[in-house]
């Protein structure tokens, strides 16, 4: 399937969407914005809670998830630096399809997109046309004047 260089995309599992992501293939792990985590142990399995703000430039509609560590990787930005990060596993729907991924969690709060999806999961069976956007179409124009902070405008 041809995505474009940005795409809306859904998380299932986790009760987020529609989110904006950049389809990057410099990536090699999923990265999704993420704050106050906080990990805790069920049944003796890590688990971590944390919050989500799937919309840009905006702290409205947080969504909070709990879900299963699957791992703790260091991630090394395109600047250079180092992070230790959370992964959890979980869907991705993209084009209409879903897929089930790695994603780091982290503060994306001043990227321009608040999940990027990277290599890992695109190489199931995604290909990026990097002079293209928004191949799986667009959500309503009322959730995408949400997404970039603005309301509804009322006649």
């Amino acid at each position: 399937m041809v995505a474009g260089w940005r795409e809306w995309v859904r998380l299932p599992a986790l009760g987020v969407g529609p989110v904006k992501a950049k389809l990057d293939t410099g990536a090699r792990t999923s990265a999704l914005h993420a704050f106050d985590l906080h990990e805790f142990e069920r049944d003796g399995v890590a688990w971590v809670r944390f919050s989500i703000h799937p919309w840009q430039r905006s702290a409205e509609d947080a969504v909070y998830v709990e879900c299963p560590v699957h791992d703790r990787r260091t991630i090394r930005s395109s600047t250079g630096h180092t992070q230790q990060r959370i992964v959890v596993l979980t869907e991705l729907e993209l084009l209409g399809r879903t897929i089930t991924t790695e994603v780091t969690l982290t503060r994306r709060d001043e990227m321009g997109f608040r999940m990027l999806v990277g290599r890992e999961a695109l190489r199931q069976g995604f290909l990026v046309d990097s002079g293209r956007s928004y191949l799986g179409g667009r959500p309503p124009r009322r959730v995408r004047r949400k997404n970039r902070g603005r309301s509804e405008v009322t006649s």
